[in-house]
């Protein structure tokens, strides 16, 4: 489950330690977040072919890895996203990607904390500051 973080290359690395041989099953979700005009419906397709790029942008990093994986675009609340993920994909762990503290609407939500209290399943948040995932030109992964 990640949003603006989904691409990172810390998020990548945890998929990747954690499908070990790479036989892993890994299902993306992206929920379809905006700024608070999100609920604008003229700016319903821009909102939802943003969150399809960032989709598609941790598809293709996980497929570079050597991991297949699927993925979908599920509803702006993330824990709601996360239920009906888990209703079509029988997950055996979690893994909720969040900005830092100070910058991150989700823990400010509780997400992670709500997500724990919710399943049983082991749940791992990884941290991705974007700021320090910049490679050597300026430009994020």
């Amino acid at each position: 489950m990640a949003d603006e973080t989904v691409a990172a290359p810390a998020l990548r690395k945890e998929i990747r330690d954690r499908a070990g041989d790479g036989r892993a099953e890994v299902f993306v979700v992206c929920p379809a977040l905006d700024a608070p005009i999100r609920h604008w419906l003229s700016e319903l397709d821009r909102i939802l072919d943003d969150t399809h790029r960032r989709l598609d942008a941790s598809l293709a990093g996980l497929s570079e890895l050597g991991i297949e994986a699927d993925g979908s675009v599920g509803s702006a609340d993330p824990v709601q996203a996360i239920e009906e993920a888990l209703r079509v994909f029988g997950a055996d762990e979690i893994i909720i990607s969040t900005h830092p503290p100070g910058h991150s609407g989700w823990l400010e939500m509780r997400v992670v904390a709500r997500v724990r209290e919710l399943h049983r399943l082991p749940i791992t948040h990884v941290i991705v500051d974007l700021d320090q995932e910049q490679d050597g030109n300026g430009s994020r992964d």
